[in-house]
């Protein structure tokens, strides 16, 4: 048997496990958001939060940059009349609101391969992943040297050692790349992971999550 953990939960379950992500807090009320995104600091991000709903852009189920407690509420109305005119409403938890995220947007994946066994993905990321395809594997566990060598083979790497930027140290993100494994290390149930965006600049925050868990 299989379980997706995907928007709130898998973003809980990666932070009790040590990494940082987005602030992220769930409403499901018009007031209640407003007052969340004031707490957190405009601008924010609305997206739909369903465990049916893997793939929220699909559904148009983003609002991004918005940038005061009326866009807020409008932003608010419009993701939940999705789900009313459709007819699914009884699938949506709530509405996320997400502080916005800064720096350059990776990916990372894991799956399982059948010779292989586990397999980290990691690349440029955001919502031109499939058109860059900028993205470089390896075999679990990985190493630093491993680790090293998968930033590397990017492109997007001479952008990471250019001396023009001051605030991303890709030791930091060799420090995250083995963080991942030895997540994986320490859940052999992960049968998936996609991490996508997450955020580098003086720190690495993630963004959205989904994994694939089985019961063992």
């Amino acid at each position: 048997m299989e379980t997706f953990l995907l928007g709130m939960d898998a973003l809980e379950f990666l932070r009790r496990q040590g990494f940082s992500v987005l602030e992220s807090k769930i409403a499901i009320s018009e007031e209640t958001a407003a007052s969340i995104a004031k707490d957190i600091g405009f601008p924010v991000t609305l997206k739909i939060s369903s465990k049916t709903v893997i793939h929220k852009t699909e559904l148009q189920g983003v609002r991004a940059f918005l940038i005061n407690e009326k866009e807020v509420r409008s932003a608010f109305n419009e993701l939940v009349h999705i789900f009313n005119i459709t007819g699914r409403v009884k699938e949506l938890d709530g509405i996320i609101i997400q502080e916005i995220g800064k720096g350059l947007e990776f990916i990372v994946g894991v799956y399982e391969d059948r010779q292989f066994g586990h397999v980290i993905m990691f690349g440029q990321g955001g919502i031109y992943v499939e058109a860059l395809r900028d993205i470089t594997f390896r075999p679990l566990p990985i190493d630093k040297k491993d680790a090293k060598e998968m930033i590397e083979e990017l492109s997007i790497s001479k952008i990471l050692s250019s001396p023009r930027q001051k605030k991303i140290n890709p030791d930091m993100i060799v420090d995250f790349l083995l963080q991942i494994s030895q997540l994986i290390e320490n859940n052999k149930t992960i049968e998936e992971m996609d991490l996508n965006p997450v955020f580098v600049s003086d720190k690495i925050k993630i963004c959205d999550a989904r994994l694939k868990i089985s019961s063992g």
